[in-house]
Order: structure tokens, then sequence, then C-alpha cells
């Protein structure tokens, strides 16, 4: 029952007492100080903030629980607020979820999926299993931004839908095709995964699952080809991707660069630059409705000649006309160039256009496949000796400081190791990745559309053909090791979570039609985690502890079998992605080359082969700090900020502390991002990336005093022990802008 809030004493009395049930803290003082500003007079939303308010300004590292008084008080208010929008008795925590589909429907918040797919008895049937008292375990910043960034409302931005019922709303959404026969017993399942935060869908799917505007998932990655029509077909695209809510990730490694010749005449080309430039502004210009404006990654390869200028694209000095200060960049290097900086050796830089003119090949289109020789090195020594190509030298090392300069000042470019990605690509009998998206998590084939032909259709129909290339999605969901590894229901969790991303796939209405084709050609999804250091902190581990760096080995393996198991049983059941025949997973080098030899993993193994795999790409680890906030355990793999601080954002600042902060976890939370050897988190990212077939979101917490040697260390330690890609650098000078789209 909510107990009515008004100013008379008494009843303040009963909504505290109430909200502070089973909670360390002491309220004498806080009652009295709402006594002295809440008047008979005050309204009930302004009475409400000031009872968060105060509650929030008790939190520190002693008393972290006023979070949750915070929490339970303003959950009173949603659920008054939602009884009189809903029109039900308001003292009714929630109210008829039928009816609430119906009203949303009607005000196309809703697609009528949800009425044409399940009958009224089923949905009152899940109405009953929805429980309020799992509204509890929100802290009040996961409350408050689950309830002003992804609760349904109406136009006007009135309470309509309650967390409980975003949950359901999710699950049913993604479990609508499924068989009649066991549709519910999935929906209760998913149901069960949401609503007690063991995981968390993407951004996208907790905003927009059941809802009429938006798609599902969360990142896309495009490979613009070495044309007119390519650049502005991409263009066009990357700008309907970002308006329904995708962050990009773009290859342009291909374009020809600055001084390359255009149908023969020589010095004709403006290089990569300008183009960066126009998606510069389509970020900027086309914005999600107005809350954001898009994201968008841009790579090029380290020997690309346009290289240098792509690296200053981020710095704040230097001529604006060369700078593209919104969009974020990554640069893809393979294992030579790296070697080239350790033995402190020249670098060469090439035109792309030209070396396909001359060689007839595209030295993008290679890789070494072992560490230290293979095909893309044979190539650039050929490129390199040849007498017919135009190149530039420069020191290796040169090159790494401007991109370690970027770096300290900007936070990008990010780092792509392109070998090490496509040795280990699970696909590559289908295709190559040259680079990851906005977060450096997904590594997937891409190639490029072809523009093949224009014709007139009757009278006045234009019809354009393409050939389709690999157009890169995401579709993310994430772990929360912080309540999930403790409480030990990994493998049912798992199975439900690959099915709900599984599901995901087919749902999803895709602006983009070759994005839609990829997305079915390889199922691909991207099962993460957060709450690593939330886990340790649980666990009594230090970071910078072989321990630490063994348990994540060994999680992160098991995590890895139930998550190929739990696509193969669904192979078994729904059929096998189309790509199949011919990748790792067919063959079975995939366990060969993850040196999965024994016991269990020889058994699913041979069962793979028996019954195929649903999803070509399985894990991928996110940022997801958002999402992580709302299920209270901390961030991705990422150390935390602070065990004490104030999370900031354009609308709120709120105080948080580690989450299950006491005087035993505070010793491993004390080690928190800038202080933290961040060597032993390359040892701990390179034990987990063993096991995950994509990539991972690894940021680098450094001091802006580093030395460059120290930091080039950073990066030649993650480059040899394996790792794909890093994300920012995060340095205590830099203010590094946020990416929101891969939060899962």
């Amino acid at each position: 029952m909510i107990i009515e809030l008004t100013s008379n004493k008494e009843k303040l009395i009963e909504v505290i007492d109430n909200a502070a049930q089973g909670l360390a803290i002491h309220t004498e003082a806080y009652k009295q100080k709402a006594f002295k500003t809440i008047h008979e007079d005050t309204p009930i939303e302004k009475a409400i903030d000031m009872l968060v308010k105060n509650a929030l300004e008790n939190i520190d590292e002693s008393e972290p629980e006023w979070t949750y008084l915070a929490s339970r008080i303003y959950l009173q208010e949603l659920y008054r607020q939602a009884g009189e929008n809903r029109q039900y008795d308001g003292h009714a925590k929630y109210g008829d979820f039928y009816a609430l589909l119906n009203m949303l429907t009607d005000k196309k918040i809703y697609k009528p999926t949800l009425l044409d797919t399940y009958t009224k008895e089923e949905i009152d049937y899940f109405a009953q299993q929805i429980n309020a008292a799992k509204d509890l375990s929100f802290t009040y910043l996961g409350l408050y931004t689950l309830a002003t960034r992804y609760l349904a409302t109406d136009h006007d931005k009135n309470v309509f839908e309650l967390p409980q019922e975003r949950w359901m709303v999710i699950a049913m959404t993604l479990m609508q095709h499924e068989d009649k026969a066991h549709r519910t017993e999935h929906v209760l399942e998913a149901y069960w995964a949401l609503s007690n935060l063991y995981m968390t869908v993407a951004t996208p799917t907790l905003a927009n699952a059941g809802k009429t505007h938006g798609q599902l998932s969360s990142c896309f990655i495009d490979t613009v080809d070495d044309s007119l029509q390519s650049i502005y077909d991409s263009n066009t695209d990357i700008a309907k991707l970002s308006k329904n809510g995708g962050g990009i990730g773009v290859y342009m490694g291909k374009i020809r660069s600055r001084g390359s010749s255009i149908k023969g005449f020589k010095g004709m080309s403006s290089g990569v630059v300008p183009w960066i430039k126009q998606l510069n502004n389509t970020a900027v210009n086309v914005d999600q409705l107005g809350t954001r404006k898009g994201a968008i990654a841009v790579y090029l390869d380290v020997w690309h000649r346009d290289i240098e200028a792509f690296l200053d694209l981020k710095l704040n000095n230097g001529d604006d006309r060369m700078r593209a200060h919104d969009i974020f960049t990554g640069v893809t290097l393979p294992d030579l160039f790296m070697e080239q900086v350790e033995k402190r050796e020249d670098w060469y830089l090439f035109d792309p256009h030209e070396v396909r003119q001359v060689m007839g090949y595209s030295l993008e289109d290679f890789y070494d496949e072992a560490k230290g020789n293979g095909t893309w090195r044979e190539k650039y020594q050929e490129c390199v000796e040849s007498d017919q190509l135009t190149k530039r030298k420069i020191p290796a090392i040169d090159i790494m400081k401007r991109i370690m300069k970027s770096q300290l000042e900007s936070g990008t470019p990010f780092m792509f190791y392109r070998d090490e990605v496509n040795r280990q690509n699970s696909n590559s009998h289908n295709g190559m990745i040259y680079c990851s998206n906005l977060c450096t998590e997904i590594t997937q084939n891409q190639s490029p559309s072809e523009f093949m032909e224009e014709f007139l259709e009757g009278e006045s129909t234009i019809v354009k053909k393409y050939q389709s290339g690999d157009y890169v999605v995401c579709n993310l969901s994430s772990i929360n090791l912080g309540k999930a590894v403790p409480d030990e229901i990994l493998e049912r969790l798992i199975k439900i979570q690959v099915r709900m991303l599984d599901n995901v796939i087919d749902i999803n209405n895709l602006p983009i039609m070759q994005a839609q084709l990829t997305n079915k050609k390889y199922r691909a999804i991207g099962l993460g985690t957060f709450g690593w250091h939330h886990l340790l902190a649980r666990k009594n581990l230090q970071w910078e502890t072989d321990e630490a760096v063994n348990y994540a080995n060994d999680l992160y393996e098991k995590i890895a079998f139930l998550t190929i198991k739990s696509s193969m049983e669904l192979s078994k059941e729904k059929g096998s992605y189309p790509a199949y025949e011919g990748s790792k997973w067919s063959s079975g080098e995939y366990f060969d080359l993850k040196g999965y030899h024994k016991g269990e993993w020889l058994t699913l193994k041979e069962a793979v082969k028996e019954h195929g795999m649903r999803n070509g790409y399985l894990m991928a680890v996110a940022p997801n700090s958002t999402t992580a906030m709302i299920a209270g355990s901390t961030a991705s793999i990422d150390p935390i900020f602070k065990p004490f601080y104030n999370e900031e954002k354009k609308d709120f600042k709120i105080p948080v502390t580690a989450p299950d902060l006491t005087h035993e976890t505070y010793n491993v939370y004390r080690r928190s991002a800038y202080i933290v050897d961040q060597r032993w988190s390359v040892k701990q990212n390179a034990a987990r990336q063993k096991h995950i077939d994509q990539s991972l979101s690894f940021n680098f917490y450094v001091p802006n005093t580093i030395r460059a040697s120290v930091l080039l260390d950073l990066h030649l330690q993650a480059w040899r022990e394996g790792l794909k890609t890093t994300y920012y650098v995060r340095s205590t000078s830099s203010e590094v802008e946020e990416c929101e789209w891969c939060q899962s």
C-alpha cells in the first residue's frame, strides 16, 4: 500500500519510517529537518523533492544506505503520479497492466503488437507475476535514471509506466515470436533476469522495446568505398541510423589520400579529412529527437598517407578547418607497426588508391595470419620496395607520439589491433574486419555496399540497384557480475539472456536494408558483463593481484562456455546462422585456437559440430555505465572512479558510493581508477580477452603528468598480451565526452 503523503507531521513520520525499514540508518535528525522545511501548504511534489534531497545529503562512506531511503520516497511519488494519470486507486502501487497497455497503445506510445500477440488472460497472468517489492532494490541514482530516461510516458512526459512494468514489457516484446507452448515460460524467465537486476539490456532496447519509435540495437559499423557514390550513400545511411538512436563506427581506410589522382588527374583529391568533417556535421545536426547529438567514430589505417592530419582532428589548437571536434577517432594498427615502434625503426605511408592502381590489390584486405609473419607484411614490404609507388617515410615512434598526444588531450584515438582481430575472427571464411565500433567492443565481418546501376522503371520510378555489403550491427546485453555470480545463477541467466539477444535480431526494424541483411546473415550478439570491481569487492580480491587475474580467466572461461552452449542449444531448436558452414565454429578450429582441449569443452565442440551455432558472434564487453547505474553496480570491467563521489550529468548531480560499501569492501574499492596500476588492468583484460570472441571496451586511466614512455609501455603491453582493442585514454586533465550508445 502507498502511504498518502501530506504535510501532516504524523504522515511524514509514517512515510519515513516505512521507507527506512531494514536500512542501517538513523532518521531522527532527518525527520526534524523535514518538519522545519515542509509546511502545511507545501505541495506534494515539492515535499517529496525536499525529502529526497535531504536524504541524499546524508550519503557518505559510513552511511551509504541513505540512497535507498531517497529511492523509496521517490518511488512513492512515482506510484502516486502513475495512479493519478492512469486513474486507479492511489493507494495501490501498480494498476491494471492490461489497461496500461491499452492506454499507451491508444496514445501511440506502445506498438499494438503486444495486444495483438498476447491474450488478455496471458497479460493478466503476467501482471500477477509483477513483483513491486523488486522496486526496493534500486538505488536512488538507478531509479532516477530509469524513471527519467526509459519508462514509457505520454507525449507530455507524464508518468504512466512503472519500473516492473518496463521489465515485463521488455520480456514480452523480446519473446513475442516464441512458440506458444513455451512462450509464457520464456517471458517469465526474462522478467526474472531483469527484475532481479541480474542483467541489463542495451540502452536502445531498454528505451524502445514495445514502443512505436526507435530500434533495439546499440551500434553499427559501415565501410566506405573509395567513390563519391559510396561516401554520400554512407552519409545518408549514417544519418538515418543516428536519427533512430544508433552509434556509428565508420571505416574510411579505403578512401584515397590528399593529393591522390582522380580520373588520372594528379593531385586532385582532398583526402579523407573533408569527408570526416562532413560526418562531423551529420553527428551534430542529426540528433536523437533533440536529446543528444549523434555519435560517430571514424577509423583509419596507420599506413594511410593522411594519418597525421587524421590524428590531429581532435586537437584544440591549429587550423580549425582541419578539425572535427564532434567525432571520435580510431586507428587501425598492424603488428608490424608496433614492432617498428618498439625497435624505433621507420614506417611508410601510402595512398590506398595508388596501391590499388599500381600493385593490383588493396593493402587493407590482408592481415598477418601468425604473430610475426603473414600476408599483410609481405604485401606491405612489396609496397615499400616498389619504385612505382609514391610513399612517405617517417619514424614509427613519431606517429605513436602523435597518437599519444591526441589521447592525452582528447581521450582518442581508440586502438584497433587488426592482425589479432582477424586471426581470431570466427567467420574469417566469409570476410574481413577492418575496424571496430564506437565503443571498441565489436569485431565482425564488414564490407562496403556497391552501387551497380540506376534505371527507370515505368515512366516516373527511378530504381537504384546495390550489391549489399556486410553492415555490422551490435545487439548487446550484459551480466551484472556483482549480483549474478554471488547468487550462483549464471547457467540459468545466460540461457535466457542469449535467447533474448537472439530474438532482438528478428524483432528489430532497422532503417538500413544492408544492416538487416547482415544482422540475419551472422545473427551476431554481444553478451557482456559489468560490475567487475563490485564482484572483486564482494570476493575480497584486490585489483593488483595475480588472484584477480586468475579469477578473471576462470570466470570468463565459464561465461564463454555457457554462452557457446546456449547458442548451440538454440541452433538445435531454431537452426544455425546462414554463414555457419566453413566458419571456425563448424570446423572446430575456434576451440583449438582458444586451447579448449579438455573435458566439457571437448563435448561442447562435438555438439557444435553436430548441431551448429545460432549466432556467428557471441560475446563483447561494452562500457554500459548508464545501465550499470540502474542496476546499482560498477561500470563494465572498469575500476570505480572513487569509493564516494558525485555522479554528474546534464540534469543532475547525485552523491554515489561504491556498491555494497562496508568497512570490509572499502579496502578493495580504495584502489580506484586513477590510483590502480594500469599494468594489472592490462593483465586482467588479456586474461578475459582469451575467452571473448569479439572485444572489450577497455579504458586506460592515467594522470595528466604521465611520461610518454610509460603510456607507450602500456600500449605495447596491451598489444603484446593479445588485446584486440583499447578504448579511451582517460587522463585526469581531460574531460572525455561519454558515449552512451553501447551502454548495456
